[in-house]
């Protein structure tokens, strides 16, 4: 991989496991706008993502009204995908309820595995696993959308609930010891 923002996100924060609700809702909601897409397409555009999307402070996105979203929908700098803006004011209501029951949503995510990392020991390259099925029918019964079993197994891969670096990965190698 060539890309340089790419490339900085593998090395330093995929896979690093989070706690911090700010950052689980950025990830969320950045996961659900890559239903269909690249990850790399969504990672080149984070930035204007930030900006649209108020920093990703869920209680403005969970605010947005039909005025913010047709703004967010003629933004050509961001993917603008109508039912994935709807989304993400829906998931953002979700998860603030999701908070509000479990103190925050770090303590949901994390509950699902009692606060352990689950490592890939398959050396296969998964796209859903059973802990994937069991978030995302959970989240899907609450109401959330754009949250199916590949959505969130990236989205698990990416806030360090799953560690799927591969063995001779040196991130993989300095989590081991």
């Amino acid at each position: 991989m060539n890309n340089p923002i790419y490339v900085t996100y593998h090395d330093e924060e995929w896979g690093v496991p989070s706690y911090d609700d700010t950052y689980l809702f950025e990830m969320l909601l950045l996961e659900s706008f890559q239903a269909g897409l690249s990850w790399e397409c969504v990672l080149n555009k984070r930035e204007y993502f930030r900006e649209a999307f108020d920093n990703f402070q869920v209680e403005v996105v969970a605010s947005y009204d039909d005025q913010k979203k047709l703004e967010l929908k003629n933004n050509s700098l961001i993917i603008r995908n109508k039912r994935k803006i709807d989304a993400s004011v829906i998931n953002a209501k979700i998860f603030m309820e999701i908070q509000k029951e479990f103190g925050s949503f770090s303590n949901y995510i994390w509950h699902f595995t009692d606060g352990k990392i689950i490592y890939n020991q398959t050396g296969e390259v998964l796209t859903s696993s059973p802990l994937s099925d069991m978030v995302s029918s959970d989240l899907k019964m609450r109401g959330m959308k754009f949250v199916g079993t590949t959505i969130i197994y990236s989205y698990l891969q990416a806030i360090g609930v799953i560690h799927d670096h591969e063995k001779d990965c040196d991130f993989y190698i300095n989590q081991i010891k």
